[in-house]
């Protein structure tokens, strides 16, 4: 072994060290990755040990040393894979919790959730300091974790009876994924409530990126779950229908929405604004500037009221988007802070199916505000909320109502409503999801404002 050790020694040095040293330089990829509430910052230089390639070729001595060691003392038989792979991930993991060494295995899982359809649960999630637990950062719409009531935030303590602290967080992801229809327990901790057992069917995820409707008062509601591949073209279409049908406004709603491409969110942002309005810059290692993007088109939304809903499942390219938006003032942020994952990580394959993800840059918004371990604040904070209605129009006592001047109309809706009531009909989603009603107003609000200074102008 050590024979070989020094054999290494020019190699080592000649290779490896300079490739390390020039990661920061390489050409970021569009995927945005997943985060966690807490990074490792160096905030000086100071801090930083650097050693000579003699002290690096001692340590790595040191390294083989105890490899051979433990797998020649260790009471069983030891997977010597295993032990290296572990070696490394730890290695990238200490720089940050977004870094990290991906097997032949999880190399093969990553292009599968990549490309939009895979097997699983339906949730983003990270690694929590609290007890060594997995943090979902929020659950995919219309996935098995979605129904069960799973939401960003919650605590993953174990998957199948198994403790998830002796597991890494790429091993807690493949044990949750599998072939659909089969089944998992996951045990959940929701806010400070007791722990509960889950038990979920897996299912095909086929991420839909964006979807949209009309709402009530004609205000066009989209909502994109992720940013993928075809974000950018069916931002493109939905906002091209809605104006078709005369909207007057927008709401965009990326709550629990944890990220994706960087192209996606750079090209959603600038369907909102106009030539020359900053979006996102990308800084690099000592904060050297890498790229500053920048609106290249018209406003798709013709300069219509617009409100983006957050909250703290939102991430990484829903972030970029919020930050852009607000930054412009081309339109109001409602809802929660949210999840502040800011980090740019990039993978970089080593040949033999193997790759390692890097974080190599961080976002800041157009106005030099850090996205990392900050997140988007709110315009207007929105908690979600049950609303329990105690006045019905109907039942209203007013000087109007003393002297009959109820029309037809009006006893025509009230009949209307009161028999939706009795056969027990569900609520709009508008009126069950407080903060989407909340958004909804203020578009409302902003339109008729809008109107009104048009009118003077004229």
């Amino acid at each position: 072994m050590k024979s070989q050790i020094l054999n290494l020694k020019s190699k080592i040095l000649n290779n490896i060290v300079p490739i390390l040293a020039g990661v920061a330089v390489f050409m970021l990829v569009g995927i945005i990755a997943i985060a966690s509430t807490t990074t490792t910052t160096r905030t000086t230089t100071s801090e930083v040990v650097r050693l000579t390639d003699e002290e690096i070729f001692a340590e790595l001595q040191k390294f083989a040393t105890i490899f051979n060691m433990a797998r020649d003392m260790f009471v069983e038989e030891v997977d010597e894979r295993r032990m290296l792979e572990a070696a490394m991930n730890a290695m990238l993991s200490s720089l940050d919790r977004h870094s990290s060494y991906l097997n032949l295995d999880e190399m093969r899982q990553f292009t599968q959730r990549t490309g939009g359809t895979f097997g699983g649960l339906g949730i983003q999630v990270t690694a929590s300091e609290r007890g060594g637990f997995i943090r979902v950062i929020s659950p995919m719409d219309d996935t098995p974790a979605e129904r069960a009531g799973i939401g960003a935030g919650d605590l993953i303590t174990h998957i199948d009876g198994e403790s998830v602290r002796d597991m890494t967080l790429n091993q807690a992801v493949r044990k949750m994924q599998g072939r659909p229809g089969t089944n998992v327990r996951l045990t959940i901790i929701q806010d400070d409530n007791p722990p509960r057992v889950i038990r979920l069917t897996r299912a095909q995820i086929r991420v839909r990126s964006v979807r949209y409707e009309i709402k009530n008062d004609n205000v066009g509601y989209i909502r994109i779950a992720d940013f993928g591949a075809q974000t950018t073209r069916e931002i493109r279409e939905a906002i091209a229908s809605l104006n078709r049908q005369n909207v007057i406004g927008f709401v965009l709603d990326v709550r629990n929405n944890p990220g994706g491409y960087l192209n996606a969110a750079i090209n959603v942002s600038d369907a909102f604004l106009t030539v020359g309005d900053g979006i996102v810059s990308t800084r690099g290692r000592g904060g050297r500037e890498i790229d500053n993007a920048v609106a290249r088109g018209e406003d798709l939304a013709l300069g219509k009221p617009l409100v983006v809903l957050i909250n703290q499942g939102s991430a990484s390219a829903s972030e970029i988007v919020a930050g852009a938006i607000q930054d412009n003032r081309r339109g109001i942020i409602m809802g929660m802070r949210s999840y502040g994952k800011g980090s740019v990580q990039q993978q970089r394959p080593l040949g033999d199916g193997t790759a390692i993800h890097i974080t190599v840059a961080r976002y800041f918004t157009p106005l030099g505000r850090e996205i990392h371990g900050n997140g988007v604040e709110p315009d207007i904070e929105v908690a979600q909320s049950r609303v329990e209605i105690i006045e019905r129009r109907r039942e209203l006592f007013t000087e109007r109502t003393t002297l009959g001047e109820i029309g037809e109309r009006r006893g025509r809706r009230a009949q209307a409503t009161e028999n939706a009531e009795e056969e027990g009909g569900d609520a709009p989603a508008e009126r069950t999801d407080y903060q989407l009603s909340r958004a909804l107003d203020m578009v409302v609000a902003l339109s008729r404002v809008g109107n009104r200074e048009v009118s003077n102008e004229e």
